[in-house]
């Protein structure tokens, strides 16, 4: 039973850090400058643009961190076919893009509250792509989360300038895209799993392979390869920081995969979902993202919607079910968390 409460305890604060550090280096490559010469808006040091290369960045340690947990814990052969693994991986890579780019203009709260609300295009797109069906309950909960979303991302436009309005406005639309292109990659999961179930780690390996190769290919056609590799030669410090950025999100995956493993999806949810609220107050006490009262409702909201739905609005689980089958049913959860 220690070996339990110790196991959890690791896992859970192991999310906790890692994801928070996570979040910190994040929002500093996104919206920080590097260097201190003066630029043509008469601001100093240049800001980093180059989101394609740090989507490729993250794949490409996903996918090595997928490979060493399949040559750790070999799983059976898998069938699935490649096409669904090369559209899940486009629409995971741009809800990664745009979800990133929506830093430049949004405030890091702004984007996790807006992130929460993942389950919203998952449900549409699950009844409409993947052919599922939901309770009244789940309706009811995923409303709930809609609201507190309204009431968090409205904006009176009379208390700011024009130019930082239409900015977070771009923003918002970019977070819209990538919770767009999170339901895609769920409904195409679930035709996945429908067709072959494959297990988490396959999942992963192929996912971030093939996201690895597609964000390749936009690295040499659009020139911003060798572009980062400029900005990066004169800005070195960039290499720490996505070093650590890739380092964080892989031991989060490695206790996400613990956690699930040994005490199941819901726990993992319960943890992840709870990271992510204290992630909003820290980004609030610590670096000056100041939230209205009607932002902090439309919060509360969200975690309440989102807690309703785990604890509530959960099918339960046939007796016989293997634990590994828990595995595959969250498999897309590790995933998801690099994209917060």
């Amino acid at each position: 039973m220690s070996n339990n409460k110790q196991t959890l305890v690791i896992s859970a604060v192991g999310i906790f850090v890692c994801y928070f550090y996570f979040a910190i280096l994040q929002e500093k490559i996104t919206r920080g400058r590097y260097g201190d010469e003066l630029q043509d808006d008469g601001s100093r040091g240049e800001r980093f643009t180059y989101m394609l290369a740090l989507v490729g960045v993250q794949c490409v340690c996903n996918w090595v961190f997928a490979k060493a947990l399949l040559t750790i814990t070999p799983q059976p052969e898998d069938s699935t076919p490649k096409v669904y693994y090369a559209s899940s991986a486009l629409t995971y890579l741009l809800a990664m893009i745009s979800s990133n780019m929506a830093l430049r203009w949004v405030a890091y709260p702004m984007q996790v509250v807006a992130k929460a609300a993942k389950p919203i295009p998952v449900m549409l797109l699950g009844v409409l792509v993947g052919r599922k069906s939901y309770t009244l309950q789940k309706y009811l909960f995923v409303l709930l989360i809609v609201v507190g979303v309204v009431l968090f991302m409205f904006k009176d436009g009379k208390s700011q300038a024009g130019n930082v309005l239409e900015h977070e406005t771009l923003g918002q639309l970019l977070l819209v895209m990538s919770l767009s292109m999170d339901g895609l990659t769920g409904a195409i999961q679930e035709r996945m799993r429908a067709h072959s179930a494959p297990s988490a780690q396959h999942m992963m390996l192929a996912m971030n392979g093939w996201s690895a190769m597609i964000v390749s290919i936009g690295l040499v056609a659009t020139g911003e390869g060798k572009a980062f590799v400029l900005f990066a030669s004169r800005h070195p410090e960039l290499f720490t920081h996505l070093t650590l950025l890739a380092l964080t999100g892989a031991l989060g995956q490695l206790f996400i995969f613990m956690m699930v493993s040994s005490f199941g999806a819901l726990a993992c949810s319960v943890v992840t979902t709870t990271r992510k609220f204290f992630t909003v107050l820290f980004s609030v006490l610590f670096f000056g993202n100041a939230l209205s009262s009607r932002q902090w409702i439309g919060a509360v909201l969200v975690f309440c919607g989102l807690f309703a739905d785990m604890f509530f609005g959960r099918k339960p689980q046939a007796l016989n079910k293997p634990a590994k089958e828990k595995l595959k049913s969250d498999a897309a959860e590790p995933l998801d968390e690099t994209k917060r």
